[in-house]
């Protein structure tokens, strides 16, 4: 398919395109218009223009909108899925699980829409105030830049448009290059939604493009707030340029799963294979270090690497498949190049890691220590470290030994263990008997250090996308 960009509502054609291939086998998937940086600009003039409007609209109609979305996503759920599976190389059940979720995050844009309020502030704490009252309610702050990854081409971008919606602020989007067909047909629906509920077209637009036009995008003084998803190094960049505008970074981790020796071996275990290996692990939340207690790492290690070397690099479109091919041949070079620096410095690797083309076999790796690609950067790739400890103590401290600080995984019935994690652990959030890959759409959703600044999640990100106006009078107790 060929996919045009889309400019407040309309499709355009242009004479700039980009091919879209297949990670999996390399399929020529269709071309996407791109935007050179007139067209971007005129974006940013028709999202300002539409402001006005769209931030007055009532929350029955913001509502209205994102319900009409949510609705619509539904209905072609396996269109999306397929689309995703193809494009990104996403096994389909997992993209169908990522559109499952998208319909959901627009269904909650749904209901915070209207319940976006203020509250009455008590001032009579001093005599200045005895007699003064006050009100507050969330303002948006602006038009919306989001720029999205390709890991999640529908759900992620939800995450950004649900929330704006439900304030009615336009959203300027700039999609992953690997998924703008994705992004094309979702622009596709949100201009049907839009037609439906009487909301001006101009609250959307999908602008596909390259590096040069999206840095201008960043730049631009219409756009007061830029929500983005990605790399530490490419956010922290954006966040430079975005001068005084709102941000809102989600980033990357380098998340700990961690087994304590009173743990469930079995749920661990499962939790440890999808979290470390599900979509090649190319998961900002995936299990990357795998810290054991010597109680148990010997089993634990055993059961791993028997599971690891039954799980097979399947087609996307397998519906029993979990791990398939990285998103390009230059993805999958990293991963193996990492694997080899830290076996150069010592590390064993126990059971995989063999690449082909863009895929690699799902890997276990022994002795990896801090100073090494693998323990301590992102690896968004197929492979676990495993780190045995006894001291609670030094495995918190080895835990925190990273500039990231996303999730954490922890299984244990040790409460003393858990409130220590709670209090130490260096994350946005500590998932008690799960992994670190946890993460339901209505939670607030972030890290700290080089993992992001602010929260998702859709209420999170209303907070993040508006501003506190207040109302003072007088005379209030008479």
């Amino acid at each position: 398919m060929d996919a045009p960009l889309w400019l407040a509502g309309l499709p355009i054609e242009t004479s700039l395109h980009e091919d879209v291939r297949a990670p999996w086998d390399d399929a020529l998937l269709g071309r996407v218009a791109l935007a050179d940086t007139a067209t971007a600009a005129e974006a940013v003039r028709l999202a300002t223009a539409a402001f006005a409007t769209t931030v007055r609209l009532p929350g029955y109609q913001r509502a209205a909108l994102c319900a009409a979305v949510s609705r619509a996503i539904a209905a072609r759920r396996e269109e999306f899925a397929t689309l995703i599976a193809r494009e990104v190389a996403k096994p389909i059940a997992l993209a169908r699980a990522e559109v499952d979720r998208a319909v959901q995050t627009f269904h909650l844009g749904a209901e915070e829409a209207t319940r976006v309020s203020g509250e009455m502030i008590p001032l009579d704490q001093t005599p200045a105030g005895a007699s003064v009252g006050a009100v507050t309610r969330r303002v948006a702050v602006s038009p919306v830049l989001a720029i999205t990854p390709f890991n999640f081409p529908i759900n992620l971008v939800a995450h950004k448009l649900a929330p704006a919606f439900a304030v009615g602020a336009p959203v300027v989007l700039k999609p992953a290059p690997q998924a703008s067909l994705a992004a094309a047909l979702l622009a596709q629906v949100v201009a049907a939604a839009c037609a439906e509920t009487d909301v001006p077209a101009a609250i959307l637009s999908v602008i596909p493009c390259a590096v040069d036009v999206a840095e201008s995008l960043v730049r631009h003084p219409g756009l007061g707030v830029l929500s983005f998803t990605g790399s530490a190094a490419v956010g922290w960049h954006l966040r430079a340029l975005a001068s005084r505008k709102r941000t809102v970074l989600e980033l990357g981790g380098n998340a700990a799963l961690i087994v304590a020796a009173d743990a469930d071996l079995d749920r661990a275990l499962d939790r440890a294979v999808i979290g470390g290996y599900g979509y090649a692990g190319q998961v900002c939340i995936k299990a990357q270090r795998i810290f054991l207690h010597e109680a148990i790492a010997k089993e634990f290690t055993e059961r791993l690497c028997a599971r690891v070397t039954a799980l097979a690099v399947s087609d996307p479109m397998d519906p029993a498949g979990l791990c398939s091919a990285l998103i390009d041949r230059r993805a999958a070079d990293r991963v193996r190049r990492w694997i080899d620096e830290a076996v150069a410095g010592g590390a064993r690797v126990l059971v995989g890691g063999a690449q082909d083309g863009a895929r690699v076999a799902p890997a276990v790796i022994a002795d990896a220590a801090p100073g090494m690609k693998l323990c301590d950067e992102e690896l968004f790739g197929p492979a676990v470290t495993l780190h045995p400890w006894r001291d609670a103590d030094a495995m918190i401290d080895a835990v925190n030994a990273t500039r990231y600080g996303l999730q954490a995984g922890l299984f244990t019935r040790d409460l003393a263990l858990v409130t220590k994690a709670f209090q130490r652990l260096e994350v946005g959030a500590v998932v008690l008997d799960d992994g670190p890959t946890f993460r339901v759409d209505a939670m607030p959703y972030g890290g700290v250090k080089d993992s992001g600044h602010g929260r998702e999640g859709v209420r999170s990100s209303i907070a993040e996308m508006t501003d506190l106006r207040m109302l003072v009078w007088r005379g209030l107790l008479g």
